[in-house]
């Protein structure tokens, strides 16, 4: 049961040892108590469960706040990936949530964001919290990576599928006031086969998280489908990660999104 509060979100995790520390959350531990205390909203139960366990082996309080301060600064230095699901759930398994994994990322982002997906869906529903993010901090620079698709039988230039997409996207599919920086593959515009598609899924938060994973940003792939993943804390590989991506953007092979 422990490895529910070690598979909480470092930021869940310090406010769950701050309400520990504080008296907020104490035995008789409850539901309502550490949902209000915490934040913690997915999967309480469970973290009930592993408090209530460790106080019936005398570990209460202060002592629950300095094991999960010790795991953090042990993740810290040795980073352990989390396994991140969606679709059904395996009974006694505990998995990070697709669409929490994100939303907690794009959330809690301070300084940057890179996120690529192939595919999303409802794009005011897919980019609402990072939107809300760039609103809301006043630094926080944001590069999406997406895929621009010519569907089969179409003869468009490819100047012209790029500025149908930058027209929906500035004008429907993003809701912030601020706008990201936006680049695409134009290999997957070339008349005919596509010589190549941008189909990487994955997200990098301020240099130092990445997640890593099979689904794309639509509500199937959030919710219902069965997607893997994996979300490390590791500056060193993020910045792997994003050194990455900018090569690809200087070296011409993405390119940006048009202005509407």
């Amino acid at each position: 049961m422990l490895q529910a509060l070690l598979s909480l979100s470092p930021q869940l995790r310090t406010q769950l040892r701050a309400a520990l520390q504080s008296g907020l959350v104490s035995p008789p531990y409850s539901l309502t108590a550490v949902q209000a205390a915490t934040g913690i909203q997915d999967r309480t139960d469970e973290v009930v469960a592993a408090l209530t366990e460790l106080e019936h082996a005398g570990v209460v309080g202060g002592g629950v706040a300095t094991l999960l301060e010790a795991f953090d600064e042990a993740e810290s230095r040795y980073p352990r990936p989390d396994l991140v699901w969606s679709g059904p759930e395996v009974p006694g398994l505990f998995a990070r949530d697709t669409r929490r994994v994100y939303e907690d990322l794009l959330g809690s982002a301070q300084r940057s964001v890179w996120a690529s997906t192939y595919a999303f869906f409802d794009g005011p529903k897919a980019f609402e919290v990072l939107s809300q993010g760039m609103d809301g901090v006043e630094e926080l620079e944001v590069t999406l990576l997406l895929n621009i698709e010519r569907k089969w039988g179409n003869t468009s230039t490819r100047d012209e599928l790029v500025r149908r997409f930058a027209d929906r996207f500035w004008g429907t599919d993003w809701p912030g006031e601020r706008r990201p920086s936006v680049f695409y593959d134009p290999r997957s515009l070339e008349p005919g086969r596509p010589a190549g598609v941008l189909h990487a899924k994955a997200v990098v938060k301020d240099d130092d998280t990445v997640f890593i994973t099979s689904a794309n940003l639509t509500e199937a792939a959030l919710d219902r489908n069965i997607e893997l993943g994996l979300v490390v804390r590791d500056p060193a590989l993020a910045l792997t990660v994003v050194t990455h991506f900018r090569g690809l953007v200087e070296r011409g092979m993405l390119v940006p999104l048009p202005p509407r």
